[in-house]
């Protein structure tokens, strides 16, 4: 097995663990002051749903639609939630494709512990951008994925879209 050194990611890595660890990061991100938003990758903040950046991506862009209120029951979301994280997620599918020109979309949600999902307290909707060939090697040989951009730098482009 080779080795990928990354030494840099040693404190993402870490601050990440701790925040898996400590209470819904959704939750956290809505309720921390608005200063934080950026720390806490929250991109919008709306009165039913919000909009965050995905601190483990599959690839660049990739952003979570969840309502504000914390339900890990799909079919506990009311009209107006519904409504809300529809528009949001046809406003993030926009400012993704004038960000960054993505050629597809993978959109979708895991519903309990089972389907794979590692938040299944509080529902939330992916939204991956794709691109013709942004799966290469890497992952099936060296089980390693590149992600090329930072998420606080994806989160600068997006948030500068997004208004």
């Amino acid at each position: 097995m080779e080795i990928l050194w990354a030494p840099w990611r040693l404190s993402y890595v870490q601050k990440a663990t701790e925040d898996r660890t400590s209470g819904c990061f959704i939750c956290k991100a809505f309720n921390d002051d608005i200063s934080k938003d950026r720390e806490n990758l929250l991109l919008y903040r709306g009165n039913k749903a919000l909009v965050i950046l995905n601190k483990f991506p599959y690839n660049t862009g990739h952003l979570m639609i969840c309502p504000v209120r914390h339900t890990g029951d799909f079919l506990s979301l009311l009209p107006e939630e519904m409504e809300e994280i529809n528009y949001l997620l046809q406003k993030a599918i926009r400012v993704l494709k004038k960000a960054y020109n993505p050629e597809g979309f993978n959109i979708g949600l895991n519903l309990g512990k089972v389907s794979g999902g590692s938040v299944d307290t509080h529902i939330h909707y992916h939204v991956v951008p794709r691109w013709q060939g942004d799966t290469n090697f890497m992952p099936i040989i060296g089980n390693v994925k590149v992600i090329p951009q930072s998420v606080y730098e994806t989160y600068d482009i997006l948030k500068e879209n997004w208004e």
